[in-house]
């Protein structure tokens, strides 16, 4: 068995996803990490842990007298830094296009976040690349088009639907291309539109549910989630964002167990330090992000709203993934600090966005850091726990068995 740093194992890896070699189980590399704090993902924490990583899977991890290192092992030391699963994001809206759409994955692995739930804006031609490991890049899963009612001048990326035959219609489209979730949006936009009525999404939801299909619903309105869960939903893609949560919705969720809140927050309207995006993103584009860096006091009502909303869901025991909206690589670290001002523990907060989240997406080789799991994890300068912020404080990431090459950012 030979010692090698962080650094150097980090640039063999590196050496082995650019070259693109697949490298026959006989001949695997097996390296094992030592002496770093591990947060497993499932609420444990293990101090001074070994990870073993054979080819793209941990085959041990534990405490280090647990585990036994196989001879010829490459050990790297890690002592003094922290291990977490990577990120995975259980609502993002990316590129459309091929080539624009690997690079936003290829950046969400730059950051920490190993896979992605798109909600509702791809187009069917892209959806091929869900089974595609491609090197350096997060795993890409779909909604493929979402449904919502007629919404002139906005997307037209999702399908438009007017009654209970066409969402029935619309699910059964969804089912031929077997995506992996069926986004719907019930809301006004602020009173332009009409909504999916309680009886056309009831429809869809039972039509996906006959095709073994989960649905997510986008809402607004605390009445639209009460509907929602009644009609037998799956997940509520953002929080109640009109009110404050009654008791008779706490409740509601404390009967459905299965039922998964994806939060969402929003930006909580307080200026904020970005430097630390400074290594990662252009200049203007840091820049751009500036411009509207400030204090702002509606939206520290909005984000209020919310943010109380998810401390009463919190403490009631719901299954809390994370999500992040849009189309930013970075957006994960944003929502984890988010998620914790609004009451939340750094722990609470790892666990939503790991095993919870690698659980609502059946990833069942994501999530937590355990034998037989997919070798994705994030090396940080900084325990998490301490101060969530930390989980910037990336010194580098491995997906899949790989150093994901985080010399130069993606551009």
């Amino acid at each position: 068995m030979h010692r090698i740093n962080v650094a150097a194992a980090a640039a063999i890896v590196t050496v082995a996803l650019v070259t693109g070699c697949a490298t026959p189980a006989s001949e695997r590399s097996v390296t094992a990490f030592e002496g770093a704090r591990l947060i497993v993902g499932d609420g444990r924490v293990i101090e001074k842990a070994t990870l073993v990583v054979d080819g793209t899977k941990i085959v041990q991890a534990g405490a280090a007298a647990d585990v036994r290192v196989p001879a010829g092992a490459a050990r790297v030391s890690l002592a003094g830094k922290t291990v977490m699963p990577m990120i995975i994001d259980t609502h993002v809206h990316l590129s459309r296009t091929r080539e624009a759409l690997i690079r936003d994955l290829k950046l969400r692995a730059y950051y920490g976040v190993s896979a992605v739930l798109s909600m509702g804006t791809d187009p069917y031609e892209l959806l091929d690349i869900r089974g595609q490991a491609i090197p350096g890049a997060a795993r890409f899963l779909s909604a493929g088009r979402g449904i919502t009612m007629p919404e002139p001048g906005r997307t037209t990326a999702p399908l438009w639907i007017t009654n209970e035959a066409e969402g029935r219609k619309a699910v059964q489209e969804l089912a031929t291309h077997k995506v992996d979730m069926v986004k719907i949006w019930v809301d006004t936009r602020d009173g332009k539109y009409k909504k999916l009525t309680p009886e056309i999404y009831a429809a869809i939801i039972d039509e996906a549910h006959q095709r073994g299909l989960r649905v997510s619903a986008h809402i607004f309105d605390l009445a639209d989630g009460k509907g929602l869960m009644r009609a037998g939903v799956d997940a509520l893609a953002h929080g109640v964002r009109d009110k404050d949560i009654d008791d008779e919705t706490v409740a509601m969720f404390k009967q459905r167990p299965n039922l998964v809140l994806t939060p969402n927050l929003p930006d909580r309207g307080v200026k904020v330090d970005l430097g630390w995006l400074q290594a990662g993103l252009p200049a203007d584009e840091v820049a751009k992000l500036e411009s509207v860096n400030y204090d702002r006091p509606t939206a520290q009502h909005f984000y209020g709203i919310q943010a109380r909303n998810l401390a009463k869901l919190n403490a009631a025991g719901v299954r809390i993934t994370l999500g992040t909206d849009g189309n930013r690589a970075w957006g994960p670290h944003d929502e984890m600090l988010d998620m914790v001002m609004a009451g939340m523990t750094p722990m609470q907060v790892i666990v939503a966005a790991t095993r919870n989240s690698a659980e609502f997406l059946r990833l069942a080789d994501a999530g937590t850091l355990q034998a037989g799991k997919s070798a994705d994890f994030i090396v940080l300068d900084a325990n998490p726990l301490d101060d969530i912020a930390n989980t910037r404080r990336i010194s580098s990431v491995v997906l899949r068995g790989a150093a994901v090459d985080r010399a130069q950012p993606v551009r």
